[in-house]
């Protein structure tokens, strides 16, 4: 590479670290957030709530996809992506300084989600800025490589946000940073914002564009060339459907589920499961290089095509294996002593009250309510209308009650009564309240947290330069930020939120898996079938 073309990567992927740094900082704080700004709530609803929010970013994308890509293919690429990280890079500072629930009441959350929009809304402008600057700037037979670099700025963004929130903890202790120092990791990303648009503002014109100016073709309605044109629309729902929508459900399962699942579901040690995470991000991460080099070879489609196809097949099994080498204990009450709600359906709720309004007092929410706090995989079993929820453990039968019509001094007496009850019948048959450090295969844990992120490499290292190619130079910016944003955005963003209702409802663990698995599943199919291999695309010309 020449000094400039490493200043293009650089400068590029400094806004992908940043916006990645933000995400997982939010992610992996979640439940603290919750705390802070979603206090009126029950834990459950609130840890949702706090993960709606930050789905809710990413559900507006889509819109600062054409807002900027309409900048970027009109005024210039450049341009677009300055104005997006300074929006960007100012929301995620304004969270660390953000009052509590308990300072300023329901204006808090209210504020928060204001912040998180207009973060949203600048990183609709933001990849789809970098993969076209960088591209464009890219020998044609080395467009894989040279945006692959941008790829692995997610998972640089990831990694030194773990280290950052670690470290803070670490110096802290739990008690200072539940408290007040969860904010730090938010402070500090003033830095990185300050350090990025100084790079970027050194920054040139791309030659596509300024060529394109030149002779003057700029499109004087890119939304509407885009979007408003079915030859062109098909492409970018093809881009959505057969790209996209798998990599990104793929790219929030290896990195981001995974997770949670490791520390939400399976008690592991919050700075455990960061440290493992980290590492298997470290291992992983020159395979985004790898995979983006070698579409400049063999092609985009393979790759991303057989990283879904692995993902498919391979989730339950990695997953159960993350419970079996990382928490065993758990394991093996769920075999030896398998729970049973036995209830009425008429008597229980999806108990999701982001609003905070209802209260979930019948008998079979009362059951449902202690297992989903305490990670406890249990099977719904339909009882006779109008009984009682009962949950069998092992060979023990624990009673419920119906607390609809009781008074909250009488209510709250019985349920302290029957969580104690519930409480000791797991303790007795085994299941663990956390699982043991001493207890957890490392190694075998590590190992499978590399194969997830490795899978994650395969779906993302070669899809900036894949959808670069796939639209003219007049309406790239918005043609491909579009379906990314709305892969990533929607299909990917929604995943926790999903995945965690999904197992409070159904009460089996993995089956917040079937969301990613499905969704890949449709990827794979119609990429295969109808999306067409583009690594050797002219980006001067209109793909056929």
């Amino acid at each position: 590479m020449t000094h400039e073309e490493r200043r293009v990567i650089l400068a590029s992927s400094m806004g992908a670290v940043f916006e990645w740094y933000d995400f997982y900082v939010y992610g992996s704080l979640a439940s603290i957030i919750a705390l802070h700004f979603f206090s009126g709530l029950n834990p459950t609803a609130g840890f949702i709530f706090a993960l709606l929010t930050f789905a809710a970013g990413f559900a507006v994308r889509p819109f600062g996809a054409l807002v900027f890509g309409r900048i970027g293919d009109m005024v210039g690429r450049k341009y677009a992506f300055v104005i997006s990280i300074l929006i960007m890079g100012l929301s995620t500072f304004l969270v660390g300084v953000l009052p509590s629930s308990a300072s300023i009441g329901s204006a808090a959350p209210i504020i928060l989600l204001v912040l998180r929009l207009l973060q949203g809304l600048a990183l609709g402008g933001e990849y789809g800025g970098a993969a076209v600057y960088v591209a464009e700037h890219a020998p044609p037979h080395r467009r894989g490589f040279f945006t692959s670099w941008i790829q692995t700025t997610a998972t640089t963004g990831m990694f030194l946000s773990l280290v950052v929130v670690l470290g803070t903890r670490a110096t802290l202790g739990e008690e200072a940073f539940t408290s007040w120092g969860w904010r730090v990791p938010f402070l500090i990303s003033v830095l990185l914002l300050v350090i990025s648009v100084w790079i970027r503002l050194r920054l040139h014109e791309s030659p596509a564009f300024k060529r394109m100016k030149s002779e003057g073709n700029i499109s004087k309605a890119p939304i509407k060339e885009s979007l408003g044109r079915w030859k062109n629309l098909r492409v970018v729902l093809l881009a959505l459907i057969g790209l996209t929508a798998g990599q990104a459900v793929v790219w929030y399962t290896g990195q981001f589920y995974a997770l949670y699942f490791l520390t939400q579901t399976l008690g592991v040690d919050a700075n455990i499961a960061n440290i493992l995470v980290a590492l298997a991000l470290l291992l992983a991460c020159p395979f985004f290089i790898v995979f983006g080099s070698l579409s400049d070879r063999v092609g985009r489609k393979p790759i991303i095509m057989a990283g879904c196809l692995i993902a498919i097949l391979t989730y339950f099994p990695v997953f159960k294996g993350l419970t079996h080498y990382a928490n065993p204990a758990l394991e093996r009450a769920q075999s030896l002593a398998p729970v049973v709600v036995q209830a009425d359906p008429a008597d229980c709720s999806l108990q999701f009250n982001p609003v905070g309004t209802a209260s979930f007092t019948s008998s079979c929410d009362l059951l449902k309510a202690f297992m989903a706090t305490n990670s406890v995989n249990y099977v719904n079993q339909p009882a006779e209308a109008g009984s009682v929820a009962r949950a069998v453990i092992g060979e023990q039968v624990v009673l419920s009650f119906d607390g609809t019509s009781l008074s909250r001094v009488e209510f709250a007496a019985r349920n302290r009564v029957l969580q104690s009850s519930l409480m000791q019948a797991i303790r007795d048959h085994g299941y663990p309240q956390r699982a043991d450090p001493s207890q957890i295969n490392y190694i075998m844990v590590l190992l499978l947290l590399f194969f997830l992120v490795l899978q994650v490499t395969m779906v993302y290292g070669p899809i900036a330069a894949m959808l670069v190619e796939m639209f003219p130079t007049r309406i790239r910016y918005t043609s491909m930020s579009v379906p990314y944003h709305i892969g990533n955005g929607w299909f990917g963003g929604f995943l926790p939120p999903v995945a965690f209702a999904t197992v409070a409802a159904t009460g089996n663990m993995y089956d917040g898996l079937w969301y990613p698995i499905i969704i890949a599943l449709m990827t794979l199919v119609v990429g295969t079938l109808f999306v067409k291999e583009t690594y050797r695309n002219d980006l001067d010309a209109t793909p056929d």
